[in-house]
């Protein structure tokens, strides 16, 4: 796919989450649940929350670090950071923030919003900036704090999302490990799954109303998403292989966002992919939305499952609706 001989190599990986946890048990204490029906719905047994306290800033800069000295880099060395996040701590942006504490000085900086999409999207993204030649090295962190807007007495949802942070570094490589992508959005089911605005009145002088406010919850049509990723996201994985000229059975690790443990076996099966290649953290840590993906390759990639040189098939999907996948190897190899 790529037409101008610059590649990208994925050279670092690193990832946060906070140290509180909340079990499946603790929540049945306050919504009517119990852990045998979280599991069996959704494969999480826990979730861990960042504090009343806590940042996304600090959270992102962690995982960004560890990122940054497994690749062998300094912050200084970094030429742009993309923080893919649907929860910044400031509405304007938390890239800058996360910039500031890593004193990455030469690094431009910004955020980038496609949902549990982001991370998929974001790799997409500084893929484009190093083949055209503009930035060598590029540091892309997929973070979210989603616990700030879960409604604790809905059950269809607060059983579902937690807190945390990953990160990677890519840099330009001779060779392009970046195989194959596509990425799609669907605006008309938007409604599927939301955090939306909503506001009341104000009335600033006689005649001139604006409207002021704050954020409802999340909201989730839980079986029209389960639908929708169950058909959309194999669609769009073969697309990308397709592109990536490789087959599944090439495939050494699927990477899939981490929603649902029933949708990464349907996924799966439908790819004719073995439950062994299947990458997956869900009981831990819950949906942590653009972090999902970066966090579990993290751990995947520190406990030596992947390895230089692996084949790895990812796909995001979610709010938007959006959806995506990405084929790479990982490392830097010839």
């Amino acid at each position: 796919m790529n037409q101008l001989g610059i590649g990208i190599a994925i050279t670092g990986s690193g990832s946060a989450t906070p140290e509180v946890t909340l079990d499946n048990y603790q929540l049945s204490q306050i919504v009517e649940t119990s852990d045998e029906w979280i599991t069996a719905r959704t494969g999480i047994r826990e979730r861990h929350l960042v504090g009343a306290e806590g940042s996304l800033r600090a959270i992102a800069t962690t995982a960004a670090q560890r990122a940054i000295a497994m690749a062998g880099l300094a912050p200084t060395d970094l030429d742009l950071i993309i923080l893919a996040t649907s929860t910044p701590d400031d509405l304007f942006g938390s890239a800058s923030q996360v910039q500031a504490s890593l004193e990455a000085s030469k690094a431009v900086a910004f955020d980038l919003t496609a949902a549990c999409s982001g991370f998929v999207f974001g790799l997409v993204t500084a893929s484009q900036f190093i083949r055209t030649g503009v930035y060598q090295n590029v540091l892309l962190i997929g973070a979210d704090i989603l616990s700030r807007w879960v409604d604790w007495s809905d059950r269809t949802t607060c059983v579902l999302f937690g807190d945390g942070a990953g990160a990677v570094v890519l840099q330009a490589n001779e060779s392009d490990h970046l195989l194959g992508f596509e990425l799609r959005s669907n605006g008309t089911q938007n409604s599927c799954l939301q955090l939306d605005y909503t506001s009341q009145n104000k009335e600033i002088v006689k005649g001139v109303v604006v409207g002021q406010g704050t954020y409802r919850p999340i909201a989730m049509n839980g079986k029209e998403v389960y639908r929708f990723a169950v058909q959309k996201v194999p669609e769009v994985i073969e697309k990308a292989l397709f592109r990536a000229n490789i087959t599944a059975e090439e495939v050494d690790w699927l990477l899939l966002h981490q929603a649902n443990q029933r949708i990464l076996d349907a996924v799966a099966q439908r790819l004719g992919i073995s439950k062994e290649k299947v990458l997956s953290n869900l009981a831990h840590y819950g949906n942590t939305s653009a972090a999902s993906i970066p966090l579990a390759l993290d751990e995947a990639v520190r406990e030596g499952k992947i390895q230089p040189g692996d084949v790895i098939a990812t796909a995001g999907f979610g709010a938007g609706l959006t959806w995506g996948s990405t084929i790479f190897r990982w490392g830097r190899t010839s």
